[in-house]
């Protein structure tokens, strides 16, 4: 039995749907990733897994829990990490997860014994008397994972881990991560919209656009999809009419533009650019730089989408304004 399955699930605010008809499920013991830009449906989805929000349609089981009938079998069976803090900055590390053992009613002695192997794992055993308020950002993440797992979860729900943290940190996070799942084999569901995170921590990669979930794979199975070299094309003008140009070359897979550039997945990269540079040339196009790198995530988020997870995030911003300013109508 997967532990998450999720069918059909959709959330609607008014005429807004944030959430539209999304199907996957989570083996367990698995890092699942939910990436795409902010705004495109991923910690709703999350709140709904966790019974924080109630669905508008659709269905899903967490631990054989049904989200909606068995609400009180899927909390005590989920361990959740928020996107905003939610330590108590005048309590200690200790005093933080002790308060979190309490509110799960767990025994006292046992809630002792795990509280010490808690601050082991993430490495704060040295600090675990120390007011959070006087943690670094990397360290109450890590409190807060910790304080997630402590109740001995089969799922632990992590909403942008990594959020606000300097890439330095970002990076030890992953190991903690990483470590967390080897250590005792909890399933992980995590959101993101950093790349190269869902890249390195997760077995699986759900891609979610516009409410929508877009592609679904291992992050090396997407990325072959795309298959070949990406040659990236900086373009001022004449962009629409080159794009013509170059349909139907038999070594160009696929074309996408975004960014003021023009994206093409070619075979054999290295050998096309001349050959690029040559078309440009005789069709009075100025090709103002070039760039060969073998696909990555953000390339197929572009093949599904036609826009990077920045672009989307604008479009997002966009998007709530206007639903914003016709409330206020």
């Amino acid at each position: 039995m997967p532990a998450v399955s999720v069918k059909n699930l959709s959330k609607d605010y008014g005429k807004f749907r944030a959430v539209d008809g999304i199907s996957f499920s989570v083996e367990s013991g698995e890092i699942f990733g939910l990436l795409g830009p902010n705004g495109a449906g991923k910690t709703t989805t999350i709140k709904m897994l966790t019974t924080l929000l109630k669905p508008t349609g659709g269905s899903a089981s967490v631990s054989g829990f049904d989200i909606a009938l068995q609400k009180d079998g899927v909390r005590k069976n989920i361990g959740i990490v928020f996107q905003d803090p939610s330590l108590d900055d005048e309590l200690t590390g200790r005093e933080n997860l002790n308060f979190h053992a309490i509110l799960y009613k767990m025994d006292r002695k046992k809630a002792e014994a795990r509280i010490n192997e808690i601050l082991s794992l993430v490495e704060l055993t040295d600090k675990a008397d120390v007011l959070v308020k006087n943690y670094s950002g990397g360290m109450k993440r890590r409190l807060e994972i910790g304080r997630g797992l402590l109740h001995e979860p089969k799922v632990l729900f992590l909403d942008e881990p990594t959020i606000g943290l300097d890439p330095q940190t970002r990076r030890h996070m992953w190991s903690y991560i990483k470590k967390l799942n080897s250590t005792w084999g909890t399933t992980v569901i995590l959101t993101t919209h950093y790349i190269e995170e869902a890249d390195y921590l997760c077995g699986r990669v759900a891609f979610v656009d516009h409410g929508k979930l877009v592609a679904l794979d291992t992050p090396q199975s997407l990325k072959d999809k795309l298959g070949g070299d990406v040659l990236s094309l900086s373009i001022n003008d004449g962009v629409l009419a080159f794009e013509k140009k170059l349909k139907g070359i038999r070594w160009i897979k696929s074309m996408s533009k975004h960014d003021g550039y023009l994206d093409l997945t070619v075979e054999e990269g290295e050998k096309r650019i001349p050959e690029v540079i040559l078309l440009a040339g005789k069709n009075g196009v100025k090709i103002s730089s070039v760039s060969l790198h073998k696909p990555s995530l953000e390339d197929v988020f572009i093949h599904y989408t036609g826009k990077t997870i920045r672009e989307e995030e604008g479009s997002w911003k966009d998007t709530m304004r206007s639903i914003r300013a016709s409330r206020n109508r």
